[in-house]
């Protein structure tokens, strides 16, 4: 299917967009008018503080038929057992790697699960990743989150996302964020399945470029912003909220897509991720993978992030008299990969499309011993690696701890993982250490 619907282009603008059904509905000149057009209601939804300095400051204001607090009381959620704060277990920090996820029969927010996570929404710091699966789409039921941002990557199965600010058609290899607060609605037309990074401070930003200059990496150019659409329709409306990890719900008599104009620098967008600009060595050796940067959410402390978003596109590998794929690494960040579809040129086997690996903080990884024979003895020539293949990693500077779920109910741990190493054999050819020989 081709995206039917049209976009705001830009990252992080000060936008404005009203349903052309309304013309003239967003008010001019000022943000709460005493009487709104067409009968409307203003409502600002704060994605910020609203002293923060005016580069990070984020809000909207939203032009609706009925105000969101039109609701009743929310009660406990309890149809999805496997999703939230779940990760206060014993922690390993064995590397892992799953299977591809099964796809569950439900709706997108009945198919989540927790995989790991650290740090703690109720004081905004940290992060937790997760995957989705459904079958079915969003009824008469919507959902936002309190605690943080949600980067969607669908894997497998097109997302067909209503939100208040509009309408968004996200396919595999496309991206989307809907930031903390943010009402939306998920429907699909066959089986899918993804990958959530959630973060629980601050804001995805485009990364500093540095001496790279002016152009490159994620163009902003290529972020695209819904426009509004509204539906003014009565019904039974189930809202469910993700606040401090746990689920509730609460009903309304209302659709909460009701927004007939709104305008701002705080709605959600969708990515191409065909359309990042990818840069690389050209000589010899390696550029970090920090160079493949989508999009990063910073800490307080600079050049630390809370998680990165980056990606391995297809491109040219030209490096001289070099070991091309990723190197052999223990990392003072937590590195979580998933495959939306290829081989990843590190390990070709057992990785595949819908599932995941975890190498936490400071424990050894790199290429298995097929990947290393192979690629130590090649002739070196241009070749354009990754053709067909998109594998991503959610990097961050927390510790992450893996849910039960992810440990052992998913029943998607490869056990043997470690194994993929363990035929690594010795090619050193200096001199044999001397027996009692201590230094």
């Amino acid at each position: 299917m081709t995206d039917p619907y049209k976009y705001l282009s830009g990252f992080g603008n000060e936008f404005a967009s009203e349903d052309p059904r309304c013309p003239g509905s967003l008010p001019t000149g000022q943000n709460n008018p005493q009487k709104c057009p067409y009968g409307l209601y203003a409502e600002q939804l704060s994605g910020s503080a609203f002293t923060c300095p005016r580069e990070t400051n984020q809000r909207s204001w939203l032009y609706r038929i009925l105000p969101s607090v039109k609701h009743t009381d929310f009660v406990k959620y309890t149809n999805t057992k496997h999703f939230g704060n779940k990760w206060h277990v014993e922690p390993k920090p064995n590397q892992m790697r799953w299977k591809p996820f099964d796809i569950t029969e439900g709706d997108f927010v009945d198919g989540l699960r927790t995989i790991c996570g650290a740090g703690d929404p109720n004081v905004r710091s940290g992060l937790a990743i997760h995957v989705y699966s459904c079958t079915q789409s969003m009824l008469n039921r919507g959902f936002y989150n309190a605690d943080g941002d949600f980067l969607i990557v669908p894997q497998e199965g097109a997302l067909n996302i209503t939100t208040e600010f509009g309408k968004m058609y996200v396919e595999p290899n496309e991206i989307c964020v809907i930031q903390q607060g943010i009402r939306f609605s998920v429907h699909v037309e066959s089986k899918s399945r993804g990958y959530i990074l959630e973060v629980f401070e601050g804001h995805f930003k485009l990364p500093n470029l540095g001496p790279i200059g002016a152009n490159g990496l994620a163009n902003p150019r290529d972020f695209l912003t819904p426009v509004a659409h509204y539906e003014d329709r009565e019904c039974s409306f189930t809202i469910i909220s993700k606040f401090q990890g746990t689920l509730f719900s609460a009903n309304q008599n209302h659709s909460p897509y009701d927004v007939v104009a709104w305008h701002g620098n705080y709605a959600p967008y969708k990515y191409d991720l065909a359309k990042f600009m990818v840069i690389n060595a050209v000589a010899f050796d390696h550029a970090d993978p920090s160079i493949f940067t989508v999009l990063t959410c910073p800490t307080v402390k600079a050049g630390v992030a809370a998680a990165d978003f980056v990606i391995f596109p297809p491109r040219w590998s030209v490096q001289e008299h070099t070991f091309r794929p990723p190197y052999y690494h223990r990392n003072c960040m937590s590195e979580f990969m998933g495959l939306i579809k290829g081989n990843y040129e590190a390990k070709e086997e057992g990785f595949a499309p819908g599932g995941a690996t975890l190498h936490s903080m400071m424990t050894p990884h790199g290429p298995d011993a097929a990947c290393f024979d192979k690629n130590s003895n090649m002739k070196l020539e241009a070749e354009k690696i990754a053709v067909g293949t998109m594998a991503f990693m959610f990097e961050s500077c927390y510790s992450m701890t893996v849910t039960d779920w992810g440990n052992t109910i998913c029943e998607k741990v490869q056990p043997d993982y470690i194994n993929c190493w363990s035929t690594i054999t010795k090619h050193f050819t200096g001199p044999a250490t001397i027996p009692g020989d201590s230094h």
